[in-house]
């Protein structure tokens, strides 16, 4: 037995089955610099997926690195939240101050499932409700609340929840209901059944809609510009707060704002976020109205979160996406892909959708026959890019979406190697599929 297989059947024989690997043939990564890196087999590959948008500006990068070596180097890897940490500080003001959020304060934790957690307890406290709006399709965590407010059955293991949660419309246009609506009518459709669901089902004290701006897992599904604004003037007229879940869409990666939520010109209550911002390191957290933080009344604490290691890493991570402006890359590149992968799925029947902002986009796969959604050729399109060296990820309600999401400081000639084989590799299937 090859060591590579020997180590998938240690990994059967530990890990849970539910925790799945990617390809017919899992891969063992050992290298990486910039957007490429390296399996144990020695193959290259470039990178379109980063660690399911963690690494978000690639492998190996001298800011980042020399900033968590300068801390190391001190001998302090963690001293707890109960005496001061200047990285922590210095990382949440900058935050505060990107948010745009009025008297922000911000709270660390090292995952995107615990920001989500921490904000739906402040929430459910300043309401005083157990009850909260979620989107269909989205995704926001493994834990029980978050698991409890994830729109997808796929994600999702218990029938019950410590919350009473509602689930609204908005990133699923392809119903029938919807059919051949104009992005304004859409948005009044959802709008008035926004207020329908909270005549007839909801109480009048809900806590909280918590939504993505682009909904990660449901395989960048995204409501039209617009939508949660007309939301929260709904949601403002009974009090009730807005979460935006920034895990996959903060610091710029959609290319039109900062976070997700600036696409619709409205301003959160609190956003939550985690992933690229310690481009590799655990980090997560909340930033929120300053009364909304500091109206828990027991004490709080997360044990590692805005240890110096991860601040050290973030702060140089945040700070390099500022310097070179990645926004704008993430704007220009994304508009290069996106536009040629929609020209070529003009000609590719298996290709229904192609959709996504910045460098965040994916394609969405159905069966040429019959316009079903293929979970298999969405798994073939990912298996012929990795035979061309392109790492991609898989995700939508029905599992037949490849999405990508490369580093922000892709290069002109990494964006167009990657969209070449993105290309290929839908030729290829499309081919296999007629």
């Amino acid at each position: 037995m090859s060591e590579h297989a020997n180590l998938l059947r240690r990994h059967r024989a530990v890990m849970p089955s539910w925790m799945a690997l990617n390809y017919s043939d899992p891969i063992e990564i050992v290298g990486g610099k910039g957007a490429r890196v390296t399996d144990a087999e020695g193959n290259g590959y470039l990178d379109f997926f980063t660690g399911i948008l963690t690494n978000m500006l690639g492998y190996d990068v001298p800011e980042v690195r020399d900033a968590v070596e300068r801390q190391l180097a001190t001998g302090v890897v963690h001293t707890s939240t109960a005496y001061l940490l200047r990285g922590q500080v210095e990382l949440a003001e900058k935050i505060a101050r990107l948010s745009g959020i009025p008297d922000a304060k911000v709270f660390f934790a090292n995952s995107g499932t615990e920001a989500n957690e921490t904000a739906l307890l402040l929430a459910a406290y300043a309401r005083r409700s157990d009850q909260v709006l979620a989107m269909r399709q989205s995704y926001h965590g493994r834990s029980f609340a978050a698991a409890g407010v994830t729109g997808n059955r796929a994600w999702t293991n218990l029938s019950f929840s410590p919350l009473d949660v509602h689930f609204l419309h908005g990133a699923d246009r392809h119903l029938p209901q919807f059919a051949g609506m104009s992005d304004e009518e859409y948005i009044d459709a959802c709008t008035q059944d926004l207020r329908h669901v909270l005549a007839t089902a909801a109480g009048p004290d809900v806590a909280a809609l918590i939504a993505e701006p682009i909904q990660g897992v449901g395989g960048f599904t995204m409501p039209p510009d617009g939508l949660f604004a007309a939301y929260k003037s709904v949601l403002d007229e009974s009090g009730i707060l807005l979460i935006s879940d920034e895990v996959q869409t903060g610091w710029g990666r959609t290319g039109q704002g900062f976070w997700g939520i600036d696409g619709h010109g409205v301003t959160p209550d609190m956003m939550t976020f985690a992933k690229g911002l310690g481009n590799g390191f655990a980090i997560g957290g909340v930033v929120a109205r300053g009364d909304l933080m500091d109206g828990l009344p027991a004490l709080g604490i997360s044990t590692f979160g805005g240890n110096p290691v991860s601040t050290a890493a973030a702060n140089a991570a945040l700070d390099y996406v500022l310097a070179h402006d990645l926004q704008a890359n993430a704007a220009r590149q994304g508009a290069t892909i996106i536009g040629g992968l929609r020209a070529a799925a003009g000609r590719l029947p298996i290709a229904r959708d192609v959709r996504g902002k910045g460098l965040m986009f994916a394609v969405e796969l159905v069966d040429p026959r019959t316009g079903e959604p293929s979970p298999p050729l969405a798994a073939a399109v990912m298996e012929a890019a990795r035979e061309r060296g392109l790492l991609i990820g898989k995700g939508g309600l029905y599992g037949n979406v490849v999405r990508m999401a490369p580093p922000m400081n892709l290069t002109d000639a990494e964006a167009a190697e990657g969209l070449g084989i993105l290309i290929a590799s839908l030729e290829t299937v499309n081919g296999e599929a007629a």
